[in-house]
């Protein structure tokens, strides 16, 4: 049996979407900025994803912004208000458990002379509102808190922040990644003070390389990006019409029974913690329940590298991850897990497992069994390094 429970690196794209992708790429392939037939073909999937998207988040047609995906957004977001708005001040606000484009994107805009203020988690990996209000100072422009942790699933209060940040100062931009949230929970960003939202395609059954940057239409932004002024100059180059329709298409097919999807998803990530609990000296960082994210487990297996356990589940043709697939190839301790406080000993002994609704029962229960027969042997072998 192959299991893939890396689904918060990349999803299985929906046959639907790999469809359309198909057709306009071989048949309705034209440019959304020439004047001619097949222009104004691509112009209408534009106008397709623009509707579904501005539905989705009852927000403003105009208000969205077509990327390259979660990284490209979260670097536009950033830098964007950042510079349009040095002259009102020069102070950011983020967390330390925010996903390498923000924390990278963050020392960027620090060596450029902004402030950066680092926001600590609980154990449960969420913020302290307190925290947040003390942090805010009469400079600060831009706070930056990420929906749902890539590592351990945690969810931030993304509403009582919003509602605090604006009760402090209006005019500070609240910007969320909401790379793993989107598609898991419903997100109105105008009733949540939401100023600017993060997606990307492929972590909803979507293309890779797509994605969308939501920004409220009284943000002061500036591009990054600069060319032949597509996208009202906010984003210059030939936009990706076959990734943005298929953004579009996977958003209509992940949202049409997404409460039911997300409460199967939660009795299978109880189902698992419950089986997984059963194996001593075994620590899961992720939350039970709905505290948590319904699809993201981190699992700490002690006395196993994490690398040694990914390879022995990949022999049984298990696919996971060691943490966060952008960087679980570096040699270096998760700053999720430093920050929840997990032991030193534990740091490189993590195995992220995270589902999609093409999850089922059978393979979480062929995962726990693989489980239960590998680890024995795994830790003897360990011990006798």
């Amino acid at each position: 049996m192959e299991v893939y429970l890396d689904n918060s690196a990349t999803t299985i794209c929906f046959r639907e979407v790999a469809e359309m992708m198909t057709r306009i790429m071989c048949e309705d392939y034209g440019n959304a900025s020439s004047v001619h037939r097949k222009g104004l073909q691509a112009e209408q999937y534009l106008r397709y994803a623009k509707e579904v998207i501005a539905t989705n988040l009852r927000v403003v047609e105009k208000e969205i912004i077509f990327t390259s995906g979660g990284t490209e957004s979260d670097n536009m977001a950033l830098i964007g208000v950042a510079f349009a708005n040095i002259r009102t001040g020069q102070h950011l606000i983020t967390t330390r458990i925010e996903h390498p484009a923000i924390e990278q994107t963050m020392k960027y805009l620090e060596h450029e002379g902004f402030k950066i203020t680092y926001l600590p988690v609980d154990k449960a990996g969420c913020i302290n509102l307190d925290d947040l209000q003390r942090a805010i100072r009469p400079d600060t422009i831009l706070v930056s808190i990420m929906h749902t942790n890539n590592e351990i699933g945690s969810l931030q209060p993304i509403v009582e922040a919003g509602i605090l940040i604006k009760r402090k100062n209006p005019n500070i931009v609240f910007h969320v990644d909401a790379v793993q949230g989107y598609g898991k929970f419903r997100i109105y960003p105008k009733r949540m003070n939401i100023d600017m939202l993060s997606v990307s395609a492929h972590k909803i059954h979507g293309p890779k390389g797509v994605g969308f940057l939501y920004v409220d239409e009284r943000v002061k932004i500036q591009p990054i990006i600069f060319g032949g002024s597509q996208q009202r100059g906010m984003r210059s180059g030939t936009e990706n019409i076959p990734g943005i329709a298929g953004m579009a298409k996977a958003i209509e097919l992940v949202y049409s029974n997404l409460e039911r999807e997300t409460d199967r998803l939660y009795e299978l990530k109880e189902h698992f913690i419950r089986g997984v609990e059963r194996i001593p000296d075994v620590v899961v960082n992720s939350s039970r329940g709905r505290e948590g994210a319904p699809h993201v487990i981190s699992v700490s297996f002690r006395g196993i590298k994490s690398e040694v356990m990914l390879h022995a589940l990949e022999e049984k043709g298990i696919y996971v991850s060691a943490g966060s697939a952008c960087s679980s190839n570096k040699a270096h301790s998760s700053s999720t897990l430093v920050a929840i406080g997990v032991e030193k000993e534990l740091l490189e002994a993590t195995i992220r497992f995270s589902f999609s609704l093409f999850t089922t029962i059978d393979e979480i229960n062929y995962t726990l069994q693989v489980i239960y027969d590998i680890i024995p042997m795994l830790r003897r072998y360990s011990a006798k390094r």
